[in-house]
């Protein structure tokens, strides 16, 4: 039940790493690029925590199924790099629009907040790799599962 290959690790170490990296960098793009008040960006974050619990699982196996594809085309570290950012931005995207009109942010905020967030997953994308293969290690799940 709890191997290398078990649903259930696989699952809380997607969820471990997501909530805390959302958590941490989105607050951040919301208070310092997007202009939300302090108090709009922790409630987005603490809206962000259950659905970031939904979509974590989901999210790791999207990630591993396009760095696997990723890696028939190149078996490059840039490649995987390329693929994390991709598969961060198209996931991730929609999912913060939806998060950020259920706290009652305007158009405006919203198109700064993802934007913003487009621009730093295409630095922070890899990094987020990086962080949820450490989580993967660290909860002692295979990887590209």
């Amino acid at each position: 039940m709890f191997s290398a290959q078990s649903r259930l690790r696989h699952a809380v170490a997607d969820t471990f790493a997501m909530v805390v990296y959302c958590s941490v960098v989105n607050m951040l793009i919301e208070v310092f690029l997007s202009g939300m008040s302090f108090e709009q960006s922790l409630s987005s974050r603490l809206v962000a925590i259950p659905v970031n619990i939904l979509i974590a699982w989901p999210y790791g196996l999207y990630r591993d199924w396009v760095i696997r594809y990723a890696r028939r085309l190149s078996p490059s570290k840039g490649m995987k790099n390329l693929a994390d950012v991709l598969a961060y931005v198209t996931f991730q995207s929609p999912v913060y629009v939806v998060i950020l009109l259920s706290v009652g942010a305007d158009w405006q905020q919203i198109a700064a907040a993802v934007s913003s967030n487009i621009v730093v997953s295409m630095m922070m994308g890899a990094v987020y790799g990086y962080f949820l293969d450490y989580c993967r290690r660290l909860f002692r799940v295979s990887q590209y599962a």
